[in-house]
């Protein structure tokens, strides 16, 4: 599960990895808009944050349930989604391993200040405040992966490289198999 802000590349380089593993890929804010046919805004928009958070979670709980049948996925996560401590639970509770993506708060504001799509993206103060709400849940994660402003293949190569680093070598899988759960 790559977990992160918004802006972080949690989507970009999940694609990327799923790829250079050969595993399924799944983008969970993807997931939440298909199943409400609306997009993300859409939703907070018209129902809140409450109602947002509810399909998410719902979404999350099928996609681990899809991991426990078959571990070979990555999972990119919503921003908020591993900041609600439910959803930290349940990741666990699966046995699924989270990457935080650590960008710095000033490559995430530029990046996220030309988004319209990010309904918490009101201004800098507010998304100031809001990635420091959040950082300590993203620091929970078992890895975290310096992301700054590099390209997604680089970012791959490290998470990559972190995970066999972590295992030892006589252990260590010719792929890592369990490494996004």
């Amino acid at each position: 599960m790559l977990v992160g802000f918004m802006g972080c590349g949690k989507s970009t380089v999940g694609r990327l990895l799923a790829q250079r593993l050969g595993w399924y890929f799944h983008d969970l804010d993807e997931r939440i808009e298909a199943a409400a046919g609306a997009p993300i805004a859409a939703i907070f928009a018209r129902q809140g944050e409450a109602a947002f958070r509810a399909l998410e979670r719902e979404q999350l709980q099928q996609i681990l349930a899809l991991a426990a049948a078959d571990r070979r996925r990555v999972v990119a996560l919503g921003g908020g989604t591993f900041a609600q401590p439910a959803n930290i639970e349940a990741i666990a509770a699966a046995g699924a391993h989270t990457v935080f993506l650590d960008v710095p708060l000033d490559v995430l504001l530029m990046r996220c200040a030309q988004m319209t799509n990010r309904p918490l993206f009101r201004d800098e103060a507010s998304f100031r405040n809001l990635h420091a709400l959040r950082l300590p849940f993203y620091r929970r994660a078992e890895r975290t992966i310096a992301a700054g402003d590099d390209p997604p293949e680089t970012i791959v190569d490290r998470i990559l490289m972190n995970w066999r680093e972590a295992v030892p070598a006589p252990l260590a899988p010719a792929q890592p198999r369990e490494l996004l759960g």
